[in-house]
């Protein structure tokens, strides 16, 4: 909603895109009326970024999603747009298609790992393979400085306002999973 998400999406797409992978970033629909968004202090989409189609997911070797965290799981946008997947669920368009997820909450304890552990369901329920970031960047253990991300995935700490951004130590976190993801989805998509 602030821009965490964005910020962190094309870290990701940077590690992917050094690995030789052509990364398209995407949108999902709105669902909060214009009136709540304005009360909310939420700036405007960024109309260069394209609204997501559940249609279009068969398309990709792999999809990673970036999840804001509301009340320490997904947002119902992202949920309302994977509930719009139920053909690609009935025909089996996602079973072995590489998945992972990063994350932006407010506070420490705002339900990072949360929110990947039940975004895991969606996935499973397509038959996808989720990739885990792991302890693979030893940036992840860092103890000198506050930041987001865990084993599920890379993350980043917004402030109960929005207003911290995204450190450079959770951009690179973010980056190396990309690199990382993109290591499985090429084995997976020439296998």
């Amino acid at each position: 909603m602030y821009g965490h998400v964005k910020t962190m999406a094309l870290s990701v797409k940077e590690g992917l895109e050094e690995k030789g992978c052509t990364v398209d970033l995407l949108q999902v629909p709105e669902t909060l009326p214009s009136e709540v968004l304005e009360a909310m202090h939420a700036p405007p989409k960024d109309p260069e970024v394209p609204i997501a189609t559940a249609t279009t997911l068969p398309d990709y070797d792999g999809i990673i999603f970036g999840l804001p965290t509301r009340f320490g799981m997904a947002p119902a946008q992202m949920k309302s747009f994977m509930d719009s997947t139920g053909q690609l669920w009935m025909t089996g368009a996602l079973i072995g298609k590489p998945a992972g997820c990063f994350f932006s909450t407010g506070t420490q304890g705002g339900g990072q790992e949360t929110t990947a552990l039940t975004w895991v369901t969606q996935l499973t329920h397509h038959g996808m393979v989720y990739v885990p970031m792991g302890c693979a960047n030893p940036l992840l253990m860092n103890m000198e400085e506050i930041h987001g991300g865990s084993p599920w995935g890379p993350g980043c700490y917004a402030g109960p306002d929005g207003s911290r951004q995204p450190s450079k130590l959770e951009k690179d976190l973010a980056k190396h999973y990309g690199g990382h993801f993109a290591g499985i989805a090429i084995k997976l998509s020439s296998a």
